[in-house]
């Protein structure tokens, strides 16, 4: 009886040393009246999902739009203004004649070039700053995509070793009451098993709770109708060769949208700069009228110009200026916090690289050798059921350590890859 306990419970250590990956059953629920029929979504039909749904791409594609039609609104020039009027005139003194009194006036306010020309450069501007922002909108959405789908895997990931944990705790725990029940080990050790049981349930239900978190805010990036059984499907490829640092960090300077969108901000502010000291010099207006009286007509042609005593602008060049330093400095910002996101990323991912390699190279090994190790021991009767739980615990732990590191540097990958703006070309409006 001892003997094939022994056996089975080394055989069960052994399931647990197996791959993560093992066949459990899903995690992801199915729709009613059809079991197992969970659809799979994968990385790519979930980025073509959010680039044909995402309404933060809709947002950004309207501005655009209204960006395009502010340079219409740039290039108008100001409407003519008629005046008509009709009156009588009746003699109040003596050879005075009676009669109908009517003018007609037209007035045509000119639009300066040195008005006009800034104007519309800064309407263009804030179109090339919206078209790059659409682009940055969009390697911001895709990445936010890839990051929810990779967390998604991950928490899935973690609820199969938790489940799988839970299932081998089952096993060694029934084995546990058998040798109570025939005599052969403590009650103690049932006891210990029993709460180590409870534990792993418990881990269980986080690690649930946690896919669901991670489904619902994978759905919310989409932005996409999404069918309520879907099951992200796929697996974390060999990460490439990646450049230095300083290679990657010029890379981003170059490519990325926010740094050429804070200089279209930049140009568009010095064109309304410019404007606003352009609207100094008063913008006169031709004035035409034709009037008849009883007796003759009239014709007048003639010019107003605004004269700038009370209002001459100080403060609205006050703001233009501001508004320039501001968008300056802000193009500036956004090269320093590009750098350094860069510079964070490489750095998450190097940091992942070596806790890779070091799981890969010794602690995963070492964890496993200590459970063989435990469980020779506990089969010569040499240590107890806890040494093999504690030895089980680490390797458990191990294993989540292992599988963090290896999502920690997918989703530092994701980030420089947004930072580098690969697709930028591809997908600019």
């Amino acid at each position: 009886m001892r003997s094939t306990i022994l056996t089975m419970f080394a055989a069960t250590t052994l399931a647990l040393a197996a791959p993560a990956a093992a066949q459990p059953s899903s995690v992801f629920a199915t729709a009613p009246g059809t079991p197992g029929a969970q659809q799979p979504l994968d990385l790519a039909t979930a980025l073509a999902l959010a680039d044909g749904a995402s309404p933060r791409l809709r947002i950004a594609e309207s501005q655009v739009e209204g960006a395009r039609s502010g340079v219409v609104t740039a290039r108008q020039y100001p409407n003519p203004e008629a005046l008509a009027s009709a009156g009588q005139q009746n003699a109040r003194v003596t050879n005075a004649p009676n009669g109908s009194l009517g003018l007609i006036g037209l007035s045509q306010q000119i639009d300066l070039p040195m008005v006009r020309e800034p104007r519309i450069r800064g309407a263009e501007a804030g179109v090339e700053g919206s078209e790059i922002a659409l682009a940055e909108t969009r390697l911001v959405v895709r990445a936010n995509v890839k990051q929810a789908f990779y967390d998604a895997l991950r928490r899935k990931a973690e609820f199969e070793l938790a489940l799988e944990n839970q299932r081998l705790f089952q096993q060694i725990r029934d084995r546990i009451a058998v040798r109570v029940n025939v005599g052969e080990a403590p009650r103690f050790e049932l006891t210990r098993a029993d709460a180590e049981l409870s534990t792993a349930a418990n881990v269980t239900n986080s690690a649930r709770l946690r896919v669901a978190q991670a489904v619902a805010t994978l759905r919310a990036v989409i932005g996409a109708p999404l069918p309520p059984d879907f099951e992200p499907v796929g697996s974390l490829q060999p990460p490439p060769a990646l450049p230095s640092l300083v290679v990657l960090r010029e890379e981003a300077l170059l490519r990325y949208p926010a740094i050429p969108r804070a200089d279209a901000e930049v140009k568009r502010a010095q064109a309304r700069l410019e404007q606003e000291r352009a609207l100094r010099i008063p913008q006169p207006t031709l004035r035409a009228d034709y009037e008849r009286e009883p007796e003759v007509d009239k014709y007048r042609i003639g010019i107003s110009i605004p004269i700038p005593i009370f209002n001459q602008r100080q403060g609205q060049i006050g703001e233009a200026v501001a508004a320039f330093q501001q968008a300056t400095l802000t193009a500036e910002q956004t090269r320093i916090e590009v750098r350094a996101a860069m510079e964070a990323a490489y750095s998450r991912y190097e940091v992942a690289a070596t806790q890779i390699a070091q799981f890969e190279g010794g602690l995963l090994k070492q964890a496993e050798s200590a459970l063989s190790v435990a469980e020779a021991a506990f089969r010569f009767g040499e240590r107890g059921f806890i040494d093999v739980l504690d030895a089980q615990r680490v390797l458990r732990q191990v294993r989540n350590d292992f599988l963090a590191a290896r999502f920690d540097q997918q989703a530092a990958l994701v980030e420089i890859e947004r930072l580098r703006a690969a697709d930028y070309e591809t997908r600019k409006p």
